[in-house]
């Protein structure tokens, strides 16, 4: 049996390459002669940098930035010598996953730490850049970004070193650089993961920023910013980003760049699907197993298991997706919605939290030595019929 592994993260416990061995593991205890073909993924958000850099063989290389408080820390960036092209990731300088739970506040943080990959990539040589971005804490439209990048800021007051979201109502002028911008004759594509506005119901403050620590009131407050700072960056660049699918995602930092310099937003997870040529594998295997660490309405809007179920339904192949949690009430209808064959979870019931990030990997194999015994021994079944 021919089976491909093509899994996202799961979330605070396992990156996809890990995940991917785990499935692998597993399946090799049920069917030891499977052939088996690992393709971890990722959709733009934290994680997607190391995918896209294992599929273009680009070399890791460590700049000093500042992390989403400002405080002084060590990120990767990825570069593909021979293309002159750049791979940044914005959650290692910006990540959600660098503050512990009391530290995340969306009115605070800041996405300077993102700009100053940026630069040091170009400073590099690329003409060419990759921004993968998800994952952030930050909810400021871009705007510590563009100040890395060159940007002036004129506000209504003291100078802010570090711009975030709880300060854009301050802001009163947007200036580009002096020396024209750093990003001059560079071609920048953001990958995002999710295609969210960044405005309204669907808006990065209200979608995103309860998750980056942000109350109810301190969301009202975000999204009124935002919506000032949009219409700063319409006034200085020309371009309206309020209304730009994939504008809301990582905080807004793709409206920001969108309107400063030209970027190309795309899926994040139809450019990983073309780097790792995920059609043709799907195409080659006889079952895909996929997987993410929760599985809900979100994963329809861009998500590593909604792209690989859509690409396994054109292609008539049988994908099953193992997952940490799903809710229940939604459990079948999102696998037909999602062109699953079947929805397994992972996790025990009543398993503490912590507990079931620990034995992560533990449970991934079992579950999947499980699931394949069963699919095989179906397939034998339908064959003899």
């Amino acid at each position: 049996m021919r089976i491909l592994i093509a899994p996202d993260k799961f979330k605070d416990a396992l990156d996809a390459a890990a995940v991917a061995a785990a499935l692998a593991a597993g399946v090799r205890d049920a069917i030891p002669d499977a052939r088996i073909t690992c393709c971890p993924l990722g959709d733009g958000g934290e994680g997607t940098g190391r995918v896209l850099a294992a599929a273009r063989d680009a070399k890791p290389h460590a700049c000093p930035v500042l992390d989403p408080l400002g405080r002084p820390r060590t990120a990767t960036w990825w570069l593909d010598e021979p293309r002159g092209a750049g791979i940044v990731e914005m959650a290692e300088a910006s990540g959600l996953w660098l503050l512990a739970p009391p530290e995340r506040d969306a009115r605070r943080t800041t996405s300077f730490g993102t700009g100053q990959l940026i630069r040091a990539a170009i400073e590099a040589g690329c003409r060419e850049l990759v921004l993968c971005v998800g994952g952030s804490a930050t909810v400021d439209g871009g705007a510590g970004c563009l100040q890395a990048l060159g940007w002036r800021i004129v506000w209504r007051g003291d100078d802010v070193a570090h711009a975030s979201g709880g300060v854009l109502d301050r802001a009163v002028a947007i200036e580009p650089p002096d020396d024209v911008g750093v990003l001059r004759g560079v071609g920048l594509s953001i990958l995002c993961d999710v295609n969210n506005p960044l405005l309204g119901p669907q808006g990065a403050a209200a979608v995103f920023a309860p998750q980056k620590g942000a109350t109810p009131a301190q969301v009202a407050r975000l999204e009124k910013n935002l919506d000032h700072w949009a219409e700063l960056l319409e006034r200085a660049t020309g371009l309206d980003a309020r209304d730009l699918p994939g504008a809301g995602a990582a905080g807004g930092l793709p409206a920001g760049l969108a309107a400063a310099f030209g970027a190309r937003l795309v899926g994040g997870f139809d450019e990983v699907a073309r780097q790792v040529q995920l059609r043709r594998r799907i195409a080659q295997a006889d079952l895909v197993l996929t997987g993410e660490g929760r599985l809900d309405e979100q994963t329809a809007g861009g998500k590593v298991v909604a792209g690989v179920g859509a690409l396994a339904t054109q292609a008539g192949r049988p994908v099953i997706a193992l997952v940490g949690a799903v809710p229940e009430a939604e459990r079948s209808g999102l696998a037909r919605r999602l062109g699953l064959r079947e929805i397994v979870v992972i996790t025990p019931p009543a398993t503490p939290r912590e507990q079931a990030l620990c034995r992560c990997a533990v449970n991934l194999r079992s579950a999947a030595a499980r699931t394949v015994a069963r699919f095989g021994s179906d397939r034998s079944k339908e064959a003899r019929k």
